[in-house]
């Protein structure tokens, strides 16, 4: 008798009756489903595939490092899980690169990888430029602020990946502490996905509502997937994953996974802002695309922010444009080194 069986959230834990579940019960897991990393060796064995992990950073100095030798440890020498560990740096200046390599990871400056096709803009750049370097079938990547990181945080997005057929790209979710009058809270960060990101996907994409951190930082998937979707600069790369993903190949193949808690630095309002601003773009342009709205004038991508200093506001403006690049299945380089069609 063939075992249809896997790990997931809920009753819905075989293969023959994911029909009859709801995505939110079908595609839910936790990450102590997969804390046999073992076992999550042998099923990458037996499917041939090879996985490489990727930091972007941004002077993460005072956590880069722990990260790194935990993953480096944990997943690559005590189990070898991970078979790439990879940094690409956006131009940080307190260290940051030379603790990575001290770490053991493949240290990538952001602006080396494809000099001289559009400029270094933030995160989402980063995250598409790495996939010329990284050379992993499953692609995972991880913030580098986290303070409490456990090897969870990789293997818990690897599991449905190599557990569950259909399931091609995973997202981690958590309880998120924040700091508020010199006291830790269990709860309350994520502000931008509240007051920004799920309104949004409950107006026009309610479908990815059920996603509980659409925002999070730890996700990963198959670089077949990867590579065929385009990617927005700056903070509107998680939400336009999201959109692009679901628009073009379903709900379906879409997994979260609880990763219980993170722990990081709390953005200050300012900073929280600029972030809302790039996903807001981001979504518009989507938005527009698919026919969804129509805008009559072009929308400002200049950011006015107020501060109050000695009794004095003062107004600051700040360029935050998002940009789109390709699917980076169309780059000659990338094509060339991974032998894909055009």
């Amino acid at each position: 008798m063939t075992d249809t069986s896997v790990e997931g959230n809920g009753e819905c834990y075989d293969v023959s009756r994911l029909e009859e579940c709801s995505w939110y019960d079908a595609n839910t897991f936790h990450h102590e489903d997969f804390s046999d990393t073992g076992r999550l060796l042998d099923r990458k064995d037996r499917a041939g595939k090879t996985i490489s992990v990727c930091l972007p950073s941004m002077n993460e100095a005072a956590t880069i490092g722990a990260i790194l030798e935990i993953a480096r440890s944990e997943l690559m020498e005590k189990t070898p899980l991970v078979d790439q560990l990879c940094v690409v740096d956006g131009g940080s200046e307190d260290g940051t690169r030379d603790i990575a390599r001290d770490a053991g990871a493949e240290v990538f400056g952001q602006e080396e990888i494809l000099p001289g096709q559009y400029e270094p803009m933030g995160k989402g750049d980063a995250l598409w430029r790495s996939l010329l370097c990284l050379r992993g079938d499953i692609i995972i990547w991880i913030d580098s602020d986290i303070r409490n990181f456990h090897p969870r945080f990789v293997y818990g997005i690897i599991g449905p990946l190599l557990a569950r057929p259909g399931i091609r790209y995973v997202k981690g979710f958590y309880q998120r502490p924040i700091k508020e009058e010199h006291r830790m809270l269990s709860t309350g960060g994520g502000r931008v996905t509240e007051l920004v990101a799920r309104p949004l996907l409950s107006l026009f994409f309610p479908e990815l509502g059920a996603l509980i951190q659409p925002l999070s930082g730890e996700y990963g998937g198959d670089r077949r997937l990867l590579e065929k979707i385009p990617f927005f600069s700056g903070y509107g790369v998680e939400i336009g994953m999201l959109m692009d993903i679901y628009t073009r190949f379903g709900m379906d193949v879409i997994g979260q996974v609880d990763l219980v808690e993170r722990q990081h630095f709390n953005q200050p309002m300012s900073a929280l802002g600029r972030m809302s601003f790039q996903i807001m773009q981001a979504v518009f342009i989507r938005l527009q695309e698919e026919g969804k709205i129509d805008l009559r004038e072009e929308y400002g991508t200049e950011m006015t922010q107020v501060d109050y200093i000695n009794g004095v506001y003062i107004l600051e403006k700040k360029m935050l444009q998002v940009e789109e690049r390709p699917p980076m299945v169309e780059v000659e380089e990338y094509r060339e080194r991974f032998g894909r069609s055009g």
